[in-house]
Formats: C-alpha cells, structure tokens, sequence
C-alpha cells in the first residue's frame, strides 16, 4: 500500500557484499517537518503559559520594574527600604560575587520580587473587582455613577490585550448560597404547581431539612468550595453525564444546524473541505490563545474560557459504572465515517496545515473508494448510540488489543469524527417543514450506527453539502459549541469561499498520501452486542419527534421596542403555549449560565411562576382587559429576568440542592425533602442558543437555524430557539411520540399563536401578522 510505504524512512538488507542500505528522503523529510511543527507548538504553549501565568501584567514588564529599581539605586535612593541591603549582606557571605555584581543581583531579586508582588495584588484586585455582581441587577441601559467606577477599575486592573485563558485565576469562585435562602426559593418556585395539601406537606419537609440535615450536609459544601476550584462542575460533570448509565444519542447529545437559505456549494467533498479547514484553524487559534475571552458589559466582565480545553482531541471513554473523557494534547489527523467504512486522514504534509482545497481531494477520494465495509465494520457507532454498560464490556473484551484497539485508537485520538452522508438534507423551500423536521432528527440520531456519538463533536456533511454537528454533552454547554460553529461558518462563507464551479479554491496535490482504511475484525459474539445496541438506539430514534420551525412574525426588534427582555419574552410565550398544549402548568427549566466564575457551567432557571402563572391564566380570560394582561405580563417577565439574574451570579436553586444531595449520599443519610426535589420531571425543558459572532445586520443571508436538543421527560417537551436578527426566531421542539399527550407540531403551532397574542396586548399586532 502506498501510504505503509510512505511511513518507512529507511530500509536495509543483508548481502554477501555487506549491508545495503536505502534511505527514503521523502518520508525522512516529513519526519523532520513534523517534528519542527511539534516543537513549534511545543515554544507557542510555553510562551503562552508565561503571557497567562503572569497576567495582568506581561513579560516585558518585569524589565520595566527591574530597570525601575536598578536607576533608583544608582541614583543613591533605596526604594526597597533596607531589603536591597539585606539581600546585599546574604550574597556577601557566599564569598564569590564581587560587591557590584552583589549590588546587580540584589536589585534584579529584589525587583523581580516587586513584580511579582504587583502581579498577585492587581490579580486579587480584579478577583474582588470581579465578585461585585451589582451591575447586572441594574435597570436596562441605566448606570450608576458608582457602576461606571467599578468598570473603569475593572478595565484598569485587567491588563493590555488578553488572551483565552488570561483572566482565568482572577475569576472568582462560586459562592454557595445559605440553605436557607435557597429553601425559600425552592419554595416559591413550586407554588404555583402544587394544591394547598401539597405546599404544606412540601413545605414541612423543607423546613425540617432546613433547621435539621441542610446545615449539617452545607458545612461539607462550604468545605469543599474553599478546597476545589468550583463546588458544582465536577459533581455535575461525574454524576449528571458521565454517570448516566443508559444512551447518550437524543438524551444527553445535541445538534447544530447550516444556513437556513444559504448554499455555499452543493458539492460534498468542496463543503466538507473548507468547513474542515476552517475548523482546523479555530483549532490553531485556540491552541495559541489567540481566541478573545468572551466579555460582557460593554467588554468589561470576562465569562470563564475553561471549557474550551477539550473541545479537540477529545473522547468519551466508557466504564461499567462511569465513563471518564480522554483528551490528548494534539492530534494530527481526523477520523472519516462514509457507507460504513472508516478512514483515517492525516491533517498535515510538508510541516503544514492541509489546504482546503487538498483537503476536498481527501474526501473526494474516499467518496470514490467503492470498497466493501469489513465485517461488523458497518454498524460499529451504533455501540456509542445505545447503553453504557455494553459498549463498555464490549470495549475491554473486543478492543483492548490488536488493530482493534489501533483502529479504535485512531478514532477516539483523532482531533474530531467527520461523517460523509450519502442521504440529502436541508431547508427545501418546496416542504419547509418536514424538510427541517427530518433535518433535525438526522443530525440528533442519523440511523443510530453512522455518527460516534462519543467523540466531543462529529462534523455531518450530507450528499448536497448541507452540513451540521452531533455534540456530546459532559465536556461543554452548547455555547461553547456555538461559539465554534458560528465562526467556521463565518470563516466559510466570508473568508475561504468557493470557485465559480463549486470547489475550493486552490490546487490539488497528487503528493498527499491517500486516506487510510482502518482495519477491524469483530467476532460474531461483538456483532451480536452491536445489532442489540443497534436495537436500543433505533427504538430510542424511532420515539423522538422533532419539529424545527422559523418564527418570522416579529423578532428581538419588536421585542426591545416594547421594553421586554427577548428571551423573558419567549419564556413567557412558551408557558403560555404549554398552558394551551396541555391544559395544566409544569415544573420548567431554562438554562443559565454561570460562567461569571471559575469553571463555572449552568444553572436552572424555573421560569414557571406564580406570576407567569397569573398573567396566563388572565391571558386565556375574556372577560380580562388588555390593560390588566399587560400589566401582569410586564411583573412576569420582571420576575423571569430577575431569577435569571440571580441564576447568573450565583443564587440559583438547583445546582445547590444538587451539590447537598451529593454530599448525603456520601455520608449516607437519607433526606426525603432531597430526594423529592431531585425526582421532580422537568417537563417543559428549554434552552436558549446565543447568536455570538454571525452579524446579520451585514451579512442577512447568513441567517442560521440554531440548534436543539432531545426531550428531557418522556411526557415533556424540550425546546431550543435561537433570536437571529430584529426580525426571526428559529425554535427547535422535541417530545416523545409514544406520549399520547404530547405533540411537536401542535406544540410549534400553540408557540407561535402564544408569541402573537402576546405582541398584540401592545396594539401592535398589524406589525405581527405573517
């Protein structure tokens, strides 16, 4: 085979007349050129480690310090008072500096010292800087004079260009909430789903855990935040993800979606060539820290960047009891899946990055190979589709050794997995609706066995280059993956671009070694364990319904102009439109953020309330004026940002109760109000995905259709949208089809009425009336 060839540097053999040796140079080349381009790496980290390590301040600045200190001297003058001349009198007694070269040495640790003390005040100033959370709490577009001190002090003490990970540890920790303050939220936020019977009974058992067990378990969790970095992420990451025992396909997994309208070429092997590319490039820049931390408030609050550490080169591994993620510093090659077989594909040549265009030749070249899939090869992903348990015997018995365990290798190292789909998906103009409906349900589940679902993110290229992405869960939240994919379809479409024919631009190169065949051989008793895997994940796929719809009646413009946040907006449509769907009110999430500290992941929003429940129940009364609606609207949506903001800064309900129920299991105590809470469906599950970096003002066709997720409850719904531009909404709504209650598409139908109704209480409806 040319590629075995081509990893040979050199070959010899024994003749009578000696040892002939015949040295390749070409594959001697590429030896030398990889190592320079790890080795370059290699210098990039470190020298990015030093910039991070001793930010706010930089490097340059310690020569600023020292020479400040060294003239001071000369000048007669001792800044240090009295240290210099302590410091002078130690090196005197080693007996081998002359009293110059003392004096040298005696500034440069004295002034490196001052650096270094510098350093670790302005870093503990920003961190208290950092911990006041007043801000977000203030009215819309209202700063106080003491609000721009702060931000000017924040702004002063945060240093000069910033890199990913700069602000890092200057980011406070997550404070943990007293029990009691979160008792009485739990409280209120339960109220309005629960008869007065039931508040009582409820109420007694949270009181009693309350004054009882809750301190008991919270001086644990005191401990705990003063010990590790973050209280929550590593018990939600252990527990929540990598714990759960049954699939993670449509239950933890979610999806990414193209351009709604846009086709930037309908040549598969062109799209997945850029898109690749421009992937690799986000890798390049995170790699050097040369992605811009995400700030807030006017560029001021930095978010945590921890997540994306193993966004690349990173594998869910599983185990019997947990699952563990893998992740390697640097991968050269990625893993392609096209009519069930599987090619690996090597990411550089010649010390270099594989251009777009050599890298469509790559794909081109396994869409061409007509090869048969080896035996079991086929259905292999569909193991990381089904349960835990199995995949994970599988994997210890079947591939623990051998190309087995080579080729497995190969997949869970590579840098990402890439499927070539041989169907066609995407927006038809001629049946939007289910085009997008069997769009969204083909990026969530495909058929079960032909994306690997372990792997961080695969990257889906259908047959006429429509595209998109399956993420796994436990290693990041959906914004981090947004933030991903929103800049490759930015560097796509506006930067790499496309020929007049279809490809990409650039030539090809004949030299690249083609892509390698990984090889299998999987007994009879694997492929057993696969068909029943297979089994599990199709049933699983089968029962998802999936309804993904562009809402295009109004969007945030319409929204802001009658001074309402968007997204309290369409949280207030969505219990509105459950309300009408299923004629009771439920427990509903919304999914924060709290990355305003370190390492810090989610937090629940409980958007159902008493006043979202008093505004709908006034919503469906006709005898209720517009003026009353409205004003019960306004206190609802009131109340949505104001739990949402708690939910940011930290005085949130769920994570805490979630982290108090860890620690009784450890210490072996039951507490019935716990686990009560903890078993509580969340029926109405929602998310929103931000829009970060496509500006649809300059660029409107790049409109995108978010993304979405699976149904957290089997008799609930789950519901993504996205807020576009001034004028769309593109939401993303699952259920279960086994529930005789639920339905998708008449879900989409009463949000759409919901949001409508809504903007009409405004006297604006002519403008929403598409």
């Amino acid at each position: 085979m040319a590629e075995a060839h081509q990893a040979v540097a050199f070959q010899f053999t024994v003749t009578p007349d000696g040892i002939d040796l015949r040295m390749s140079h070409e594959a001697l080349k590429q030896i030398y050129l990889s190592g320079v381009h790890s080795w370059k790496k290699k210098f990039i980290r470190f020298k990015n480690g030093i910039i991070t390590g001793v930010y706010p301040a930089s490097p340059s600045s310690w020569l600023i310090v020292v020479v400040g200190v060294m003239s001071t001297m000369y000048a007669k003058m001792d800044p240090s008072l009295g240290i210099i001349a302590k410091i002078n009198r130690t090196l005197d007694t080693t007996g081998c500096m002359s009293n110059q070269t003392q004096n040298i040495v005696s500034g440069i640790l004295f002034g490196t010292g001052l650096w270094v003390a510098l350093i670790v005040t302005m870093r503990y100033s920003l961190k208290m800087l950092l911990s006041y959370h007043g801000w977000i709490f203030a009215e819309h577009g209202k700063l106080s004079a003491g609000t721009r001190v702060w931000m000017a002090l924040v702004k002063l003490f945060s240093g000069r260009k910033p890199m990913l990970y700069s602000f890092q540890t200057s980011l406070p920790r997550l404070p943990v909430p007293a029990v009691k303050d979160t008792v009485n939220r739990y409280l209120e936020s339960v109220r309005p789903l629960m008869d007065d019977e039931e508040f009582g009974r409820m109420e007694g058992l949270a009181r009693d855990f309350a004054f009882n067990l809750g301190p008991r378990l919270q001086w644990y969790l005191k401990l705990k935040s003063w010990w590790a970095t973050n209280y929550v992420s590593d018990w939600w990451e252990e527990y929540v993800y990598l714990r759960g025992r049954g699939p993670i396909m449509v239950n933890s997994n979610y999806f990414a979606m193209d351009f709604l309208y846009l086709y930037p070429t309908t040549l598969q092997a062109a799209r997945a060539g850029n898109v690749i590319h421009a992937i690799l490039l986000y890798r390049k820049k995170l790699d050097r820290q040369e992605i811009k931390p995400i700030l807030l408030m006017g560029s001021t609050v930095p978010l945590c960047s921890a997540q994306w550490e193993r966004m690349f080169n990173t594998s869910r591994i599983p185990g019997e009891e947990s699952d563990t993620l893998q992740h390697v510093k640097d991968s050269k090659h990625i893993v392609v899946y096209h009519k069930g077989r599987y090619f690996k594909v090597w990411l550089y040549h010649d010390g270099r990055l594989l251009k777009p265009r050599e890298i469509e030749q790559q794909m081109q070249r396994i869409l061409d190979d007509d090869s048969e899939p080896q035996t079991g090869e086929k259905k292999l992903a569909a193991l990381t589709a089904g349960d835990r348990v199995p995949w994970a015997k599988a994997r210890q018995a079947y591939f623990s050794r051998g190309k087995n365990k080579q080729s497995l290798d190969a997949v869970e190292k590579a840098a990402f997995f890439v499927t070539l789909d041989d169907i066609e998906q995407g927006y038809r103009k001629e049946d939007p609706v289910r085009s997008l409906d069997a769009y969204a349900k083909s990026l969530i589940h495909g058929r079960c066995y032909d994306r690997w679902f372990d792997k961080t993110f695969t990257l889906i290229v259908f047959k006429n280059g429509r595209m998109g992405l399956n993420a796994e869960h436990s290693w990041a939240d959906a914004p981090i993956v947004g933030h991903l994919w929103e800049n490759v379809m930015a560097t796509e479409y506006l930067e790499l671009g496309y020929s007049e024919d279809g490809h990409c631009k650039g030539d090809t190169n004949q030299n690249i070694p083609i892509p390698t065949k990984l090889q299998w051989e999987i007994p009879e008793e694997c492929q057993e364990l696969i068909e029943r895997s297979l089994s599990t994940a199709i049933a699983l796929a089968d029962d998802v319904d999936f309804h993904s719809f562009l809402f295009d009646a109004f969007g945030k413009g319409l929204i802001k102009k009658v001074k309402t946040s968007p997204d309290g907006f369409v949280q207030l449509a969505l219990q509105l439109a459950y309300y009408r769907d299923m004629g009771k009110f439920s427990l509903t999430y919304e999914a924060s953020m709290t990355r305003l500290f370190r390492e810090g992941r989610t937090e629940t929003v409980r958007s159902c309330t008493v006043e979202s429940c008093n505004f709908v129940r006034t919503m469906e009364d006709p005898t209720e004026s517009n003026e009353n609606k409205l004003k019960l609207f306004q206190l609802a949506a009131a109340k949505h940002q104001h739990l949402y903001r708690l939910a940011m800064t930290g005085a949130g309900i769920d994570r805490h109760l979630f982290c108090l129920y860890v620690v009784s299991k450890y210490l072996a105590v039951d507490s019935p109000f716990l686990k009560e809470v903890l078993s509580e469906p969340w029926r109405l599950s929602t998310s929103q995905t931000p829009q970060q970096h496509i500006d649809l003002k300059k660029n409107p066709e790049m409109l995108s259709c978010g993304g979405g997720f699976g149904p957290v409850a089997d008799d609930g719904y789950g519901v993504s949208y996205i807020i576009l531009d001034e004028n769309s909404i593109h939401f993303h709504v699952s259920s279960k089809i086994s529930c005789s209650d639920t339905d998708s598409h008449r879900f989409g139908k009463n949000i759409r009425k919901a949001m409508v109704d809504i903007m009409g209480l405004f006297n604006l409806s002519k403008n929403c009336t598409k």
